[in-house]
């Protein structure tokens, strides 16, 4: 069984920092491209940032230069580092695992980061 589990939200004032990990079990973690994804209230989930089997990084953006993705396959976990973090950040920060080869891809169940202006 596949689980994703992100942690690290929670409230933080506009130009603050936060640190969310999510932790993978039941995949082979170093094979797999992970990424993080938002969802503010009442809009669409976009990409935040992604990281291949390589360590190659894309990031939105909105956030480059403010967010830093990392993986670490030996803890089987993706970060993401957010610094100068504003009202927009606001939303449900998203865990994904992606295979394209095998059209497989995983979601974590959110966790959510408030930025109070």
């Amino acid at each position: 069984q596949v689980q994703l589990v992100e942690s690290g939200g929670g409230l933080v004032q506009a130009g603050g920092s936060l640190r969310l990990s999510c932790v993978a079990s039941g995949i082979n973690f170093s094979i797999y491209t992970m990424g993080w994804y938002r969802q503010a209230p009442g809009k669409q989930r976009e990409l935040v940032a992604t990281i291949t089997t390589a360590a190659s990084t894309n990031y939105a953006d909105s956030v480059k230069g403010r967010f830093t993705i990392s993986r670490d396959n030996a803890k089987n976990t993706v970060y993401l580092q957010m610094n100068s973090l504003n009202p927009e950040d606001t939303a449900v920060y998203y865990c994904n695992a992606g295979r394209a080869f095998i059209g497989a891809t995983y979601w974590g169940k959110g966790t959510l980061v408030t930025v109070s202006s």
